[in-house]
């Protein structure tokens, strides 16, 4: 293709910008959001794709809004690109910019379509126990995820993978299926494939809420939420009226009313609907992360206690 529009923002977005570079397609503008106020200094930093973008030498525009932005339209629509690729860019594509190339505005989403359409595809397949995921290609129209498929590549999910393992493999794996999306749309051996609305489910944006661990769940629904919602917003309780982060935990077959402690020796279970959890990883409010060892001898927290509210 002569020319390409990359619309992209968080790290997941990088290798398929770099992956469309070092294939041979001219990227003729790299679109991210703007520099954000980061780490304690809230001192303006670049995005990711931003980043990547200055050391490939791609022009850059990081406009605040696109849908209203007669600049912006005008700029994209002289450029007459064949296709616009869109990564994690975190702003809705308007209607005037999906018509605008000849292979349309194809995103790279992080499932299976149309299974978890939404904001955090990746983490809600772990929370949710899934045992296979995936990347799609599809061609983006008006409705959340809902666009015709175009290509799909599935993998394992595996039983010690947290959203931040997972991640990096589906973009890796994801960048090679865009190559792959846009040279059979050049070679016109793709066939988009009209997405099943019935077998859609969802994968909302992620709350500080959902982080909250509800002990009447079982044991392996609360470790699933722990592996998915990692870095953030994590799994947390409340212990002795502090909060109490579980950085890792697994599924114990001993049978302990939800929410209340057994403590064996330097072991710590807590009880979960139906079995329990062994906690192995936790971080007081205001401590650092500790093993449970650490925790048992410190805090010495006596069987019969309760976590949570």
């Amino acid at each position: 293709m002569s020319s390409l529009v990359f619309c992209g923002t968080p790290h997941f977005a990088v290798p398929t910008l770099e992956r469309l570079v070092h294939a041979g397609f001219e990227v003729r503008l790299v679109v991210t959001q703007p520099d954000r106020p980061r780490g304690r200094g809230l001192v303006l930093a670049p995005s990711p794709v931003k980043q990547s973008a200055l050391a490939l030498n791609l022009p850059i525009t990081q406009p605040e809004s696109i849908k209203n932005n007669d600049e912006f339209r005008a700029q994209l629509t002289a450029l007459t690109p064949e296709a616009i690729i869109v990564v994690g860019y975190g702003r809705i594509i308007p209607h005037w910019m999906i018509a605008l190339p000849r292979f349309g505005n194809i995103n790279l989403h992080a499932s299976l379509l149309p299974k978890y359409r939404g904001a955090a595809p990746i983490q809600w397949a772990i929370a949710r126990g899934e045992s296979m995921t995936g990347v799609t290609t599809m061609r983006i129209d008006a409705g959340l995820d809902t666009g015709d498929i175009l290509l799909q590549k599935e993998i394992a999910i595996e039983p010690t993978d947290t959203s931040e393992t997972l991640a990096p493999t589906l973009a890796a794996i994801g960048a090679d299926l865009v190559v792959e999306t846009l040279r059979g749309l050049q070679a016109d051996t793709v066939r988009p494939q009209q997405q099943d609305d019935e077998k859609a489910t969802l994968a909302p944006i992620l709350k500080k809420e959902d982080g909250r661990i509800d002990f009447h769940f079982a044991a392996r629904e609360i470790c699933n939420r722990l592996r998915g919602f990692q870095p953030w917003p994590g799994a947390s309780t409340t212990f002795r009226g502090k909060n109490l982060h579980v950085w890792e935990a697994e599924v114990s077959q001993k049978t302990i009313p939800p929410g209340e402690l057994l403590v064996g020796g330097d072991l710590l279970f807590v009880g979960c609907g139906g079995n329990s959890l062994a906690l192995l990883e936790v971080q007081p409010e205001g401590k650092k992360h500790m093993a449970i060892r650490d925790f048992v001898h410190g805090y010495r927290p006596q069987t019969g206690e309760k976590m949570g509210s």
